[in-house]
Parts: C-alpha cells; sequence; structure tokens
C-alpha cells in the first residue's frame, strides 16, 4: 500500500494526506502486532500449559537457600539433651491402640566408639513405631534407638531407622501391600477398607 507514495511532494495537501496514511498503517500494524502476540500466549498456554510463577514471583535469593540449608544441616546433628522444664512436644497423630500386639527391635549403634574407642553411654532414646498387618490382624512395629554418647571424646551417636516404604511414614510395608491389593485386585473402595481395619482392631481388642 505505502510502495507508491511519493515523498519528496512539496505539496503541503498531499503531505498531509500522506501523513494521515501513514498514521492509520501505523495504527494498523500495531493492532495487528498485539493480536498475533494473543494468538501466540495462546498457543504457548496450549502447548505448554500456563506458568503459574514467574522469575519475579519467585524472587530467588541463594543466600536465603544457604541460609536454610544450614539450618537443615544443623539440625540434622545430634545435639546434647537439655535438661528444662517444658513439657515435651506433642504430635497431632494420635497414638496406636495400647492393645495391639507389639513387636520392639532395638537398633543400638554398639558399645563402642568409632573416633576414639571408648565406652558409650546411653542418653535416651527415640522409638518410631509402625503400623503392620499380618493376615487377619495388626501388629505394632516399635524401633527403639537409644542415643549414645562416648564418655572419652564426647560424641553421640544414634543408629538410622531401617529402609521404610514411606518416609515418617507409619504404615508398613504389608500393610500397603494389604491395601493396594485389596483396592486394584479386589476392587474394595479405600472407605470400607477402612471400616474393615476399624472392626478387625476392635476385634483383637476383645481378645482376651
Amino acid at each position: 500500500m505505502l510502495e507508491g507514495l511519493d515523498t519528496t511532494s512539496e505539496d503541503h495537501a498531499e503531505l498531509r494526506a500522506m501523513n494521515r496514511l501513514l498514521a492509520g498503517e501505523v495504527k494498523s500494524q500495531a493492532l495487528l502486532i498485539e493480536k498475533l502476540k494473543h494468538q501466540l500466549a495462546g498457543h504457548n498456554r496450549h502447548r505448554f500449559g500456563s506458568s503459574s510463577e514467574s522469575l519475579d514471583q519467585l524472587n530467588l535469593i541463594f543466600a536465603e537457600d544457604e541460609a536454610i540449608a544450614d539450618a537443615a544441616d544443623e539440625q540434622a546433628l545430634p545435639t546434647a539433651p537439655v535438661e528444662d522444664n517444658k513439657p515435651p512436644r506433642q504430635h497431632s497423630r494420635k497414638p496406636l491402640p495400647d492393645h495391639l500386639q507389639s513387636h520392639d527391635k532395638v537398633l543400638s549403634p554398639g558399645d563402642d566408639c568409632d573416633h576414639c574407642g571408648g565406652k558409650l553411654k546411653k542418653l535416651g532414646e527415640d522409638i518410631t513405631e509402625e503400623l503392620e498387618y499380618v493376615p487377619g490382624r495388626f501388629v505394632v512395629n516399635r524401633f527403639i534407638r537409644p542415643r549414645m554418647a562416648c564418655a572419652c571424646c564426647e560424641t553421640f551417636v544414634q543408629a538410622p531407622l531401617p529402609s521404610r516404604p514411606i518416609e515418617r511414614g507409619r504404615p508398613g510395608p504389608g500393610l500397603l501391600a494389604h491395601v493396594l491389593v485389596s483396592k486394584h485386585a479386589d476392587h474394595l473402595p479405600l472407605y470400607r477398607q477402612a471400616k474393615s481395619m476399624h472392626v478387625t482392631v476392635l476385634r483383637s481388642s476383645a481378645r482376651p
């Protein structure tokens, strides 16, 4: 459309008409560009999905990440017990029924210190309970991990927990296998499994 315009003309009326034509063309091109941008954004959302976060929204600050990592490392290190009058921290989980049969397994780091060879003394212990299922009944596996300290170099040691299907979870491998088989092989919904488990626990509590 603009190829035939004579930009060397000295006629003021013709130049004003040319300016109006150029302004209209610029406006038309700007609208076309915005339309193409909108269409491109729609295609990208359809192909790649909408992005819920941008770099500005994330506000990535590596100093904060390093501080968080250092704090996590400090919490992972064993610390000396502090004697105070504060009540023990209460967990939101309900305790497992006391009447269920329990199997205790003590995970001890040994009697000798790996650093200096001195004797270890017991300071306390951590108990982790795991609900397990055996055919027809439930049992509780209790992993007892004594917290030990060396009398010579004051090194604190504790045996790690064994590998578990769900970290910090209560269900054991037998219980998870029972739930999966009941749901996918026996087509038993989870809410019916929950009722059945509740009845099984009540029956086990009624046994002498």
